[in-house]
């Protein structure tokens, strides 16, 4: 990404922020994000960018144990990133120790639009932000489409993600 393209989580903001000086200090020089919505908007930058890494690490300590690589990545890299918007946040500055997001993810997969409403914990270690896990999930399909991903709502109502419940035994 060059130094005057408007950052990925950014797109769709009336703040367009340049990568440079929005997400790249997070993704490429390690520095911490301040707050759990830079923390979100930077893995909203990661996906646009395929750095599963950087998605991996920013997993709570104690939360990887299930993270698929192999099913993150072909996500990231498949999809076409069309844009966040951030709907609220609750907490999550810089002096709080968890914090919540709301927001939805616009992107295309195999030529259909999705748009990935969520409501995400984040939590500081040491601290340090970190992605906890989806909150408070309404029991309907937020990704319309064919096939839920891996980190939808199941769409048999459970209120539990697709890949802990109906998507275990695919």
């Amino acid at each position: 990404m060059t130094t005057d393209s408007t950052c990925p989580c950014r797109m769709i903001d009336a703040d367009k922020r340049d990568y440079v000086d929005c997400c790249k200090p997070y993704l490429e020089a390690g520095k911490a994000p301040p707050t759990a919505e830079a923390l979100m908007r930077s893995r909203y930058t990661a996906f646009a960018q395929g750095d599963v890494d950087y998605l991996e690490a920013t997993l709570a300590p104690g939360t990887r144990d299930d993270f698929d690589r192999k099913a993150i990545t072909h996500w990231a890299r498949q999809s076409q990133w069309l844009g966040l918007e951030v709907l609220s946040t609750e907490d999550g500055q810089e002096g709080d120790e968890t914090g919540y997001v709301e927001f939805i993810a616009n992107f295309s997969l195999d030529g259909e639009r999705y748009a990935h409403r969520e409501r995400s914990l984040f939590s500081k270690v040491d601290g340090r932000w970190y992605f906890q896990e989806e909150a408070n999930r309404k029991n309907q399909p937020i990704v319309k489409g064919a096939q839920p991903g891996r980190n939808d709502p199941c769409p048999c109502g459970s209120g539990k993600k697709y890949k802990k419940c109906c998507g275990a035994a695919a």
